[in-house]
């Protein structure tokens, strides 16, 4: 591994508990990693750490297997090799864009940086415009300078703080698939913090998700999205909810029961055993729940918000469990309308039964999201 971050802890003096708690991770060379989470989780303090500017209270961060950051060891940031894009790009205005991405570059000759500057910006598509003033861009074009910019001294790990959040919604996920690509033609190793997951999804190789200091799970967005290591990244990553179900053995087969229906013969489903009296929470994802008008099983919209392709439908049974189902758009069915549904799962993602799973409450019962 190339970044490789163990048990590292950062406790702030005063602080109740450590802003960063016992994260491991590690990011191979040409790697994007994504740290994702809610406002406060730890992820920007932990890329301010790797990137030097915060001390590690346990743990340690080795690049390159040099220990940079340890209780007893600290690399300064200056001496790292690292570039950063922040939020607001810090372009600087009074210059236009050739000298914005040579300024880290005054250490070398005037041809040899001349020759640079060429190539990283005709490396993010802005080779024409060379000449311009940061206020005659857009956003994006802007944030391509700044990624620019931190490429052009070839550091040794690249690190983005939020770069897209100043930008159209519209846009971010986009330029997410563009800076994705350009990192990867420049041979990159990079560390991004976001709390977009179309972005985390768009740009990362491997994808950590961080709340209250601790990195649940750090796995490509597949594995987060269908093998969720905790119920926190279950919530988080993707809509779904949790069902009361219960796991048993019928003729030797495993099977479980939810209130939309049986799922038989499942890969990976765990044994009864593995739970007291088989009872358990079942994670059911908006694309495991199916509209289907011949289904025995009926359930109520209580909301429904349009995606454009698509319907989000929130549905709720008449046992009281709500669940969620991804509709084409042309099904346009009016809140308060009973369909039929049927569950499809390929594999089965069980946790313990939380005290407290009851059907949530929604308040007003019958309301609509457009």
């Amino acid at each position: 591994m190339f970044l490789n971050v163990a048990q590292l802890s950062i406790h702030y003096p005063g602080a109740s508990a450590p802003a960063v708690d016992g994260v491991t991770l590690g990011l191979a060379a040409g790697e994007i990693g994504v740290l994702i989470g809610p406002s406060g989780c730890g992820k920007t303090t932990l890329l301010r750490a790797v990137a030097g500017l915060e001390r590690a209270t346990a743990g340690s961060i080795a690049m390159a297997r040099q220990v940079v950051s340890a209780p007893d060891t600290h690399v300064p940031a200056e001496l790292r090799r690292i570039g950063m894009v922040f939020q607001d790009y810090a372009l600087f205005p009074h210059l236009d864009v050739a000298a914005n991405v040579g300024f880290g570059l005054a250490h070398l000759p005037k041809a040899e940086r001349t020759a640079r500057v060429d190539e990283v910006l005709a490396l993010v598509g802005l080779a024409h415009l060379q000449t311009r003033y940061p206020h005659e861009l857009s956003g994006g074009q802007q944030q391509r300078v700044a990624l620019a910019r931190a490429l052009a001294p070839r550091p040794r790990l690249l690190l983005l703080d939020e770069p897209f959040s100043n930008l159209d919604v519209d846009l971010r996920e986009r330029l997410a698939h563009e800076v994705r690509g350009i990192l990867k033609a420049a041979g990159a190793t990079a560390l991004f913090v976001t709390h977009d997951q179309l972005e985390a999804f768009a740009i990362g190789d491997m994808i950590g998700v961080m709340h209250q200091g601790h990195l649940h799970q750090w796995d490509d967005a597949y594995a987060l999205y269908h093998r969720p290591a905790t119920r926190f990244v279950a919530e988080f990553i993707g809509h779904g909810v949790f069902a009361p179900a219960r796991i048993y053995l019928e003729c030797e087969q495993v099977r479980v029961d939810t209130a939309v229906g049986p799922l038989n013969d499942m890969a990976e489903c765990p044994l009864p055993s593995a739970y007291e009296d088989g009872l358990c929470d079942v994670l059911l994802r908006a694309d495991d729940i199916v509209h289907d008008d011949d289904s025995p099983v009926r359930a109520q919209i209580v909301r429904k918000s349009f995606r454009g392709a698509e319907f989000l439908y929130t549905l709720r049974l008449k046992t009281g469990e709500v669940v969620m189902t991804h509709v084409p758009s042309h099904h346009n069915h009016g809140v308060g309308e009973w369909i039929g549904i049927r569950i499809e799962v390929d594999h089965v993602v069980t946790f313990p039964r939380a005290e407290t799973t009851l059907p949530p409450p929604l308040w007003p019962p019958v309301e609509a999201v457009t």
